[in-house]
């Protein structure tokens, strides 16, 4: 059998695959390791691309709304400096609006938030006893444990001692701990900037970019793969943006939702609930049922018969949200079914937590979507129609 070039290419590829892989797996502890060193050192620029993308979202309907229409209208040079100066503006507008936005939360939250602690601050003390003493009550019908209880005896000299120990001893240890805590701050502070650095020349230079990357592919890739890859590089963004903006609208209408009704029946710390299930809800499917816990714990404080009652609210509106909204503005965003949902979010945060869970449903959509496509494809070309 006759070897051409193109054929003995693809064999010594396939030998220098083959030996990498089975140095991989002998060596697997170095390959993780080294893999972890490589994304820390990327972090910030991963960072930088994740701002870049969630920013971009409203840059590029800025973008539409201010100089759409001046865009087509304009002609030479005229067109050129509006060009220029469409992305930084936009751009700008953008880091503005989200700050605004942070900034009004904030202000909204933290005086609730330091009149709650406040409030609690003032109310458990008397509160505990009572509920001490009702604990007690039901367990007077257990008079083994309410004994057992009773019993139990505290050494406060020892305990007193044991606490100073801990305090000489750990004087040090919480000194190390502070500074290193500093160094982590700052540390966290300079990633951050350096990372939306990064993202501003992403967004700035978004064209740029765009067509080296396609000269790129063109030039590594034959003519169909590079078209392959473009696609689904669109298709993944269109995907990841209209997940993310869904997954926004519809927190945002849940937690207005909350809010409302909470004013209405007169619940306490409505505010407080609402932004808290908001952003808890940006955690698909199960987000919310977090910023339930705490809202339940919040108003179990008050009242324990409002918190029974918060709890059958939040399954109304979370049934309403669940069956009416959620399908119509992120279900159908991602085109995944609910089945594929559920492993997403499943799998995405047992291997990167909450954040797993957040990207991985449009990971799926993509993955789901080239799937649906190829297999479609292949049993058009076969001439199968199954049913």
């Amino acid at each position: 059998m006759e070897i051409n070039r193109s054929s003995l290419r693809k064999i010594r590829g396939l030998i220098v695959f083959t030996i990498l892989l089975l140095i991989g797996l002998y060596r697997f502890d170095v390959v993780l390791s080294s893999i972890g060193y490589i994304l820390h050192v990327l972090f910030p620029l991963i960072l930088g691309c994740a701002i870049a993308f969630i920013l971009s979202v409203p840059m590029e309907r800025i973008r539409k709304v201010l100089f759409a229409k001046a865009l087509k209208q304009a002609t030479g040079k005229k067109a050129q400096h509006l060009e220029k100066l469409a992305t930084p503006i936009s751009l700008l507008v953008s880091i503005i609006l989200v700050l605004a936005l942070l900034f009004v939360v904030t202000a909204m939250v933290l005086p609730q938030l330091a009149t709650t602690v406040t409030d609690l601050a003032q109310s458990l003390p008397e509160k505990v006893p009572r509920l001490v003493t009702k604990f007690k009550g039901l367990l007077a019908a257990y008079p083994d444990i309410l004994s057992w209880l009773d019993g139990i005896k505290i050494d406060w000299q020892q305990l007193i001692k044991t606490v100073a120990d801990f305090f000489k001893t750990g004087a040090g240890n919480f000194f190390d701990s502070t500074i290193g805590v500093a160094k982590g701050i700052l540390s966290g502070f300079a990633t951050f900037f350096i990372a939306f650095v990064f993202a501003c020349y992403i967004l700035l230079q978004k064209e740029t970019l765009g067509r080296q990357s396609r000269k790129l592919l063109f030039a590594f890739l034959t003519e169909k793969r590079a078209q392959q890859v473009i696609e689904i590089c669109g298709l993944t963004h269109r995907t990841f943006t209209n997940f993310f903006t869904g997954q926004c609208l519809d927190a945002v209408i849940l937690g207005t939702m909350f809010f409302i009704v909470m004013v209405i029946f007169r619940f306490p710390y409505a505010l407080l609930v609402g932004v808290l299930i908001t952003f808890t809800a940006l955690i698909p499917i199960f987000g919310a049922f977090f910023g339930c816990l705490i809202g339940t714990l919040l108003i179990l404080t008050v009242s324990p018969a409002q918190a029974l009652t918060f709890v059958i609210l939040f399954l109304i509106l979370q049934q309403i949200e669940g069956n009416l909204i959620y399908p119509r503005i992120v279900g159908g965003s991602v085109g995944l079914p609910s089945i594929w949902v559920l492993a997403a979010i499943t799998v995405g945060g047992s291997l990167f937590g909450v954040i797993g869970m957040i990207v991985f449903i449009p990971i799926v959509s993509v993955v789901y979507t080239l799937l649906r496509e190829t297999t479609n494809y292949r049993l058009k070309e076969k001439q199968i129609d199954v049913k």
